[in-house]
């Protein structure tokens, strides 16, 4: 397997990779190496399953939820020689690369030197046009690399049906699978349901534009009996706290991943007003912890919202707060819905998508 991110460093896409491998320990006939980037020195870790290279690429425990396009291109140099010197002596049956830039890039040039057939899987910002901030390197670059990408994997695997449409007006004559995110119901644990003083509302993600957190701040202005935490750093905190000032608002920054359940189970509602989206890690955890949900109509929204909160269109405060509002006049509703999400998110298993994804590989 191939990622530029892998716990502790990265977001939703490194976290997915760590789950599906560790339910991966339980197939006796399968054997996984990982090459991915460490947030410190180089160092290798030896499982039941194979071997985790961590590749230095010069993080120094710094910004590790966010990589700098050196870091990447630093990441895809040391990780290519580490591959070729890796099959010199093994033969891999095939390549997994997480994302189709760079490991995606990283596992066609293999293809092209070794002849090892790889598997592209697609989260998100590596879909050209996904996200704005790379508008003129998918449209000079990307629009045109990707398909070539896309059309020499075996597989091409999407975790929601918003990000295969966007993979299909580019190459519309590709097939796409679509394997959706799972969820450690176990670990994240459904909650108590009680009434607080006042509606609480939590939000994840790293604070850059297309996280949407303006409009959601935006949205609680004229509206008493509301707070909200946000968790998560990013280029646009200190914007945010200065439109935030004179509201309930609480940044608390980057928070170990074990300790968002508590934090989950003592608020009320989710919301996570993206631009655009993959299918977020983090409403799958809210979902498990017992959380209704508003979300904006993107992603895997559509995936995840079943009787058991509200989808509103992107950009739009006005739509975010008439759905906290209804929060607010039915309190109800947070038990009824949150119970709703713990129920969907129970049939949303890790093991299960690790079933969807075996049962791909021995097609391979």
């Amino acid at each position: 397997m191939l990622n530029s991110e892998y716990p502790p460093l990265g977001g939703g896409q490194g976290n997915a990779n760590k789950y599906l491998y560790e339910e991966f320990k339980n197939y006796s006939n399968l054997e996984i190496d990982i090459i991915t980037a460490s947030v410190n020195d180089k160092k290798v870790e030896i499982s039941t399953l194979g071997k985790i290279y961590y590749l230095d690429i010069g993080k120094k425990n710094t910004n590790l939820h966010w990589q700098s396009a050196k870091e990447l291109i630093v990441y895809s140099i040391k990780s290519l020689r580490l591959a070729l010197k890796l099959y010199r002596n093994r033969k891999y049956d095939f390549i997994v690369a997480w994302s189709g830039v760079p490991s995606g890039f990283l596992a066609y040039v293999l293809f092209l030197i070794k002849k090892v057939p790889y598997i592209t899987l697609l989260r998100g910002a590596d879909v050209p046009f996904f996200e704005q901030r790379w508008k003129y390197l998918d449209r000079f670059i990307f629009c045109w690399l990707s398909p070539i990408v896309w059309k020499n994997s075996k597989f091409v695997i999407t975790n929601s049906s918003k990000l295969r449409e966007l993979a299909l007006q580019l190459s519309p004559k590709q097939h796409f699978y679509l394997i959706p995110n799972g969820i450690d119901s176990k670990k994240f644990q459904g909650k108590d349901y009680e009434l607080h003083d006042k509606l609480r509302i939590l939000s994840v993600g790293r604070l850059n534009e297309i996280k949407g957190f303006s409009y959601l701040i935006e949205a609680l202005r004229d509206i008493n009996g509301v707070s909200l935490t946000i968790i998560g750093n990013g280029p646009l905190l200190e914007k945010l706290k200065y439109q935030s000032k004179g509201l309930d608002v609480t940044f608390l920054g980057n928070v170990a991943h074990d300790k968002l359940i508590d934090i989950y189970r003592s608020n009320d509602v989710f919301v996570l007003p993206s631009l655009n989206e993959g299918m977020s890690n983090t409403v799958l955890e809210a979902m498990a912890c017992g959380l209704p949900l508003i979300l904006t109509n993107v992603g895997g929204s559509f995936e995840l919202v079943n009787g058991n909160g509200f989808i509103v269109s992107t950009k739009n405060s006005k739509a975010i707060k008439e759905k906290i509002t209804e929060f607010l006049k039915d309190r109800s509703l947070i038990n009824t819905m949150g119970m709703r999400s713990r129920q969907l998110a129970e049939n949303m298993s890790w093991s299960k998508v690790a079933q969807d994804y075996f049962e791909l590989f021995e097609k391979v």
